[in-house]
């Protein structure tokens, strides 16, 4: 392949040609008629007019052309003490066998299936066999909880929920189906049925009319011979809906197309990660996120490549050896996790002595993602595994790497703290708050000039205004990434925050809006805030303070747990909120915005500036002393630049 200034330059030089050459490599019922139309939706349409399948291009074109034999999926559960691998001939069967049982139920191109399931085969074979109908699936991270579950119900409206009974985490077992009764129960939008996969460790109950015994819905379809062939959809169908958090706490549909993220995703296997056909791959990621989507089931399996999909953590199932057991015995090629995972195993065993006791001669590249890869993490990671340790930076938005240091075009110098240098298709600009470039070294907000390259969200689901106005308003003519940082004098690129109230926990982006919204509805709260405080396991963690109704005369620690409660039975265990304070008041601007940037500072012990537009500096103060007494702001607090 070519170098990385040679590709990225062919892109430059004619955008439309270097995608065309990299849809080469897909298969096409109908070949496009235009490679980007711009007259269709703000940020274009890639490959307008084609018609193909993307179920087709991760198995059928691959068992066709001889490959069958070769493994597709590798599932490794250490939580259930299971393993099993499907070739590419026995996952289309899965696939397609699957696809019957839907179709038989009434479910065709266009329509909507809810996916809500633990890291096990099945969760991949329903994403797939929704493809091969043409049907648009969401994934919801299973063990979301019921009101967050039956949002996403009445934004996607879909007709089938495909569950499991249960997941499982270590040392308990986690009941789905009274959440999807629940979530089903709370929202408008009815679906026609749910497919429930039986669990042995937690058998559910069923409702008479809707709910169908997932196994014996696939066994009846086999013994009748019944296999659902390719729905040809259009390259700009959607694929998929992936809920991510907004600021108002309504999550935001993010639609990603059929065709165009083919081709990204194929390219990048390559480009970016370095892998050929038959090499083994593994994200220790969920089908919940986007790096489960793109890189454990689309990702792989276009490529050719043989995935692994891992039930279990990085350390406690059994230890922190988990992922070195994983990578020899599967004899995997290149790992994608994010830094959450090595700061937990580094915490367990910081001299890395448990790497000694597997055979990793296999293992090439190790790559993270999915929030700032810090550079003590990374340089840990260095020097124990002796391979290349990479960061590379994009969104679920987007869908594949904004930045990365592209292993198949070689490998740039690494400088720790950044994800390297924007790949093709990404035109990176940093931006003062007019829409103004500012100059290397200058830490400004990040967006890509228009139009965004094949892969990246087209739309979101049933809500084009609200799309313009969170993603394309503030910067005209670009893509606001909702990220801040700055370029560097050698084009590297360092991603420093969020310039918006997502927080990053542990890889899950949550809005503190969300959270906010939740504690507004505690009986004794008069307001709230929440903010995001650094956490060196998780990243970072969610902190409300919260300020009570005039009279109240409950005690502040049962008002503190009862708020902590509600989020935690109203956002999930996935939040991680565990502390509240009772505060007399909030720090404001005149305006009355809470100053929520300048609190987090306070908290991490961060240098900080009174602001100008403050309504009472003292209460700052208050708020400084509240949160050393209760173990934030260790050493520095209230420090001022």
């Amino acid at each position: 392949m070519s170098t990385y200034d040679e590709s990225y330059q062919a892109w430059r030089d004619d955008p439309q040609r270097f995608w065309a050459d990299a849809a080469n490599d897909i298969h096409w019922d109908k070949m496009w008629d235009t490679v980007l139309d711009t007259s269709a939706q703000a940020n274009g349409s890639w490959f307008a007019g084609a018609m193909c399948n993307t179920s087709y291009n991760c198995l059928d074109r691959h068992v066709e052309a001889g490959h069958g034999d070769r493994a597709a999926l590798i599932c490794d559960s250490p939580v259930t003490q299971t393993k099993k691998t499907y070739s590419y001939s026995e996952l289309l069967e899965e696939v397609a066998t699957l696809a019957a049982v839907l179709e038989g139920k009434g479910l065709v191109a266009g329509d909507r299936a809810i996916i809500y399931m633990p890291m096990i085969p099945e969760a991949a074979i329903a994403m797939l066999a929704c493809a091969r109908l043409g049907v648009v699936h969401s994934v919801v991270f299973g063990g979301f909880a019921a009101h967050e579950l039956a949002t996403r119900i009445d934004d996607a409206t879909p007709k089938a929920i495909l569950l499991a009974s249960c997941g499982i985490e270590p040392g308990r077992v986690v009941p789905y189906k009274p959440l999807v009764d629940a979530a089903i129960e709370q929202s408008s939008h009815k679906p026609d049925a749910c497919f429930v996969l039986q669990r042995p460790m937690e058998v559910a109950d069923m409702t008479a009319g809707r709910d169908h015994d997932w196994a014996d819905s696939v066994a009846t379809a086999k013994a009748e011979g019944r296999r659902a062939d390719c729905v040809s959809v259009a390259a700009t169908d959607p694929l998929y809906i992936l809920y991510t958090s907004g600021t108002t706490g309504q999550p935001k549909g993010v639609v990603r197309d059929n065709g165009g993220h083919m081709v990204a995703l194929n390219w990048s296997m390559n480009a970016v990660y370095g892998m050929s056909a038959g090499d083994v791959f593994w994200a220790a990621s969920d089908v919940g996120w986007v790096v489960g989507h793109s890189y454990i089931v689309y990702g792989p399996l276009l490529a050719g490549c043989t995935s692994v999909l891992y039930e279990g953590k990085p350390v406690g199932t059994p230890d922190a050896g988990a992922f070195w057991r994983v990578i020899s015995e599967h004899k995997v090629k290149a790992l994608f996790t994010a830094p959450t995972a090595f700061r937990a195993i580094k915490q367990q065993d910081p001299d890395g002595t448990l790497i000694g006791d597997y055979d990793l001669s296999d293992f090439t590249m190790l790559f993270l993602a999915g929030e700032r890869a810090d550079p003590p993490t990374v340089q840990w990671a260095e020097d124990q595994l002796k391979v290349p340790v990479i960061d590379h930076w994009w969104q679920t938005e987007t869908g594949w790497a904004i930045a990365a240091n592209p292993a198949g075009l070689g490998l740039l110098p690494i400088k720790h703290g950044s994800p390297t240098v924007p790949m093709p298709g990404y035109d990176v600009r940093v931006l003062d708050d007019a829409g103004h470039e500012v100059a290397a070294g200058t830490t400004g907000s990040i967006a890509v000039k228009l139009p965004l390259p094949p892969g990246c969200l087209p739309t979101l689901w049933q809500n084009e205004g609200r799309f313009k106005e969170a993603y394309l308003e503030e910067f005209p003519g670009h893509y606001k990434t909702a990220d801040a940082g700055y370029r560097d004098e050698d084009g590297y690129l360092f991603i420093m925050a969020r310039t918006d109230d997502i927080i990053n926990v542990a890889g899950h982006r949550l809005s503190t809006g969300g959270m906010e919204e939740v504690l507004a509805g505690q009986a004794d709260v008069a307001e709230c805030a929440v903010i995001g405080v650094a956490d060196d396991l998780k990243g970072q963690l969610p902190l409300g303070f919260v300020v009570l109704k005039a009279g109240c005369d409950r005690n502040a620690d049962d008002i503190e747990r009862d708020c902590v409660a509600l989020v935690r039975q109203e956002i999930g265990p996935v939040a991680a909120f565990k502390s509240v304070i009772v505060v007399k008041r909030l720090p404001k601007t005149r305006s009355g915005k809470i100053l929520r940037g300048t609190m987090s500072k306070i908290c991490d012990s961060a240098e900080w500036k009174m602001p100008a537009t403050i309504d009472d500096p003292a209460i700052l103060d208050e708020i400084t002393v509240a949160v050393t007494e209760r173990g934030y702001a260790r050493g520095t607090s209230g420090k001022r630049a």
